[in-house]
């Protein structure tokens, strides 16, 4: 099995970032879909405060698919953003304000551009090391506590913990009695099963489960985890959603600009 941790190690997070992000067209013909942004900020940022947040804040992010535009990001981001004082003449400097900047190590890492999510996995090993690690994908957000997360993963003892989480419910709900109508219910959640929401915790071990490049992580590794009894649920009844497609954008979008954005847990106390 993985090793032990202590409580304060900041275990490395893993995103996948490379996807072409097909059902959301209109945006990604010119970006990857992490780097689409929710109320000002691509989304791949907004993950990576989540897990900040609880203290996570080193990074390795799987690149694939236009995979410069997130390089570019980070390349100005930590050159050009805060306050900026020049000094001109003949000993020309630029002084920077590093002040509001977060104290982040992030690695961004080529995994090919038609590599799938567990080839992209397999191909982090060398930056993830012989230990236990944080993996979601670079398009979904969540209230999830990881702290929590982890609590859990410790606690069974197994190679793999996924977050289940129930989907955004898209259409009302209509309540009956007879063939009348006698309410039309908008539900953030639906009442039917869960689903793999991402947000895991896994040992070093789960990149044995992955043949190569082109394996779906969510297929024959997750399959074969649970077959040998090393896949565990953690149950998360909160906020989730995934940007999907652009109905998933506006939706986040709105969330955002009214100010609930439950998963902005960094803006929480």
């Amino acid at each position: 099995m993985g090793q032990t941790h202590s409580e304060d190690e900041n275990l490395k997070v893993a995103i996948l970032a490379g996807g072409k992000g097909t059902r959301l067209a209109e945006e990604t013909v010119v970006r990857p879909k992490p780097m689409v942004e929710i109320g000002g900020l691509p989304i791949l940022m907004h993950i990576m405060r989540i897990y900040a947040h609880y203290g996570f804040d080193e990074f390795v992010v799987a690149l694939g698919y236009k995979g410069e535009v997130i390089k570019r990001y980070f390349h100005d981001f930590t050159n050009l953003s805060g306050n900026l004082t020049f000094r001109m003449g003949e000993h020309a400097t630029a002084i920077r304000d590093t002040s509001d900047m977060p104290d982040w190590t992030v690695h961004l890492v080529e995994t090919g551009d038609e590599t799938l999510t567990g080839g992209r996995v397999k191909r982090l090993k060398d930056w993830l090391g012989d230990e236990t690690f944080l993996l979601t994908w670079g398009d979904g957000v969540s209230d999830v506590d990881i702290k929590k997360l982890i609590e859990f993963h410790k606690s069974h003892g197994k190679l793999a913990t996924v977050t289940a989480v129930r989907p955004q419910a898209r259409y009302g709900h209509m309540r009956f009695e007879g063939n009348q109508v006698v309410a039309f219910e908008e539900k953030p959640q639906t009442a039917e099963g869960w689903i793999n929401g991402a947000f895991f915790v896994l040992e070093p071990e789960v990149l044995d489960y992955i043949d190569g490049d082109m394996v779906m992580f969510e297929h024959a590794p997750m399959e074969n985890l649970a077959r040998d009894g090393q896949l565990m649920a953690y149950f998360h009844d909160g906020f989730w959603s995934a940007m999907d497609t652009l109905r998933d954008k506006r939706v986040l979008e709105n969330l955002w600009n009214d100010g609930g954005r439950p998963w902005a847990v960094w803006e929480k106390e």
